[in-house]
């Protein structure tokens, strides 16, 4: 029997147990019906992620849905590097990209609950080279004055005028010839703080690297590195052993491979190897907008933490007004979105999350006031405070959003529930 079989066969056996009070995989589970779900139903989930792997769209998949605190579905399938012979266990280590987000915005805020900043500050209040910002104007190559300087709140809504940097347009052109990236923090903010804003500060919602210089502000701030500011005051009290930015050589044997699509073999390939990729190594930029990998269970826990008000297993991170003000839509009104679908009129932005405004409109079976995300390999969660539910997919494909697995697990979680 494989390790992959016996590890899913255990967690099985715990989890339709009568009253299951028990850590798997560091993960407290109960019975399905115990938490108004159904356990036959939830069988339904296995065979649907098989049918993916056994296509060759993915490599391997590992789920996990928790209801009022306890998990009742956590399940790996496939492989985690099919050409190591390295099964998807449910302790497996993934690229999370911009699942990353959440979490710098968490502790970002963590400071603002602590006195040290205000999100209406000027972001220059903390990173002075951002004084003398000036927007694109394309009947004046200096530049324009930004209607209003650029806050703190801005950039945890994407409506600080910064971009991503793809495209052709002029601001992200300058962003490719900068090479932000290729430095650290620190090194990113003189030359980002030289190349003009896309937008006025507040007027647009483009998905941006906002989340990468809040990551430097929590710098700024605590005078601490912020991969040793998010180990100290996030990852250690929250029991998230394997998150981080790079993943050391005793944790390599689970840590999946990334694949992408070869259009001539039209099957997928592995474009970062799990021993000598881009995460073997600790990198000189701690993107604070992509940079993490993680577990589905640490990465449960830190979404349970959120769906209990800023708390779990006697640590509290943040209030519980905290949480509520963070995953509400914040998207300002008559802000112009761009960046294609990730936002729609059904949906808005909260701190850090996509947030539900209708579920009916969105097309996608769920409740209003879901909060979610999802990185670039298809790793993606979701939280639902209406029905108190967390569902949590973890892949390894880029890009992962032109599958419809997340849609699917989605409704497979919901037709689960029968309480």
């Amino acid at each position: 029997m494989s390790v992959h079989t016996t590890a899913v066969l255990v967690l099985t056996t715990l989890l339709s147990g009568f009253a299951v009070s028990a850590t798997a995989q560091g993960v407290r589970t109960s019975s399905p019906e115990n938490v108004g779900m159904s356990a036959d139903r939830l069988l339904r989930i296995r065979p649907v992620m098989q049918g993916y792997v056994d296509a060759g769209r993915v490599a391997g998949v590992v789920t996990l849905i928790a209801r009022h605190g306890e998990a009742v579905h956590f399940e790996s399938v496939g492989m985690a590097h099919t050409e190591a012979d390295a099964p998807m266990r449910p302790d497996t280590i993934f690229r999370i990209y911009s699942m990353t987000k959440p979490i710098t915005s968490v502790a970002v805020m963590m400071l603002y609950e602590q006195g040290q900043v205000l999100l209406s500050d000027s972001v220059s209040k903390y990173i002075p080279e951002f004084t003398d910002l000036r927007v694109y104007d394309a009947n004046d190559p200096n530049g324009v004055a930004p209607e209003r300087p650029m806050t703190v709140r801005d950039l945890l809504t994407h409506t600080s005028g910064l971009i991503m940097g793809w495209g052709g347009s002029p601001v992200a052109k300058a962003y490719q010839e900068a090479d932000l990236k290729s430095g650290s923090l620190a090194d990113m903010v003189p030359k980002l703080a030289k190349i003009l804003l896309a937008h006025h500060p507040g007027t647009v919602w483009d998905y941006s690297i906002s989340t990468d210089v809040l990551a430097h502000l929590v710098e700024r701030i605590s005078a601490v590195p912020f991969d040793e500011y998010l180990a100290r005051e996030i990852f250690e009290p929250l029991g998230m052993g394997d998150t981080a930015f790079h993943v050391p050589v005793e944790k390599q044997d689970r840590f999946a491979a990334s694949y992408g699509w070869d259009r001539d073999t039209r099957a997928i390939k592995v474009i970062d190897d799990p021993r000598t990729g881009a995460f073997a190594l600790k990198p000189a930029f701690l993107s604070g907008a992509g940079g993490l990998v993680s577990t589905a269970n640490d990465y449960y826990r830190f979404t349970q933490m959120l769906l209990n008000g800023g708390e779990l297993d006697g640590v509290r991170l943040l209030g519980r007004k905290t949480v509520e003000y963070m995953t509400r839509d914040h998207l300002p009104r008559g802000a112009v979105v761009r960046l294609g679908p990730r936002l729609d009129p059904s949906v808005g932005w909260g701190l850090g999350f996509l947030v539900v405004r209708n579920a009916a409109e969105r097309g996608v079976i769920g409740s209003d006031g879901s909060y979610s995300w999802g990185g670039l390999a298809g790793t993606a969660f979701w939280v639902d405070p209406q029905e108190n539910l967390i569902g949590l997919l973890f892949i390894q494909r880029v890009p992962g959003d032109v599958l419809s697995i997340g849609d699917e697990f989605r409704a497979l979680t919901y037709q689960a529930l029968v309480d």
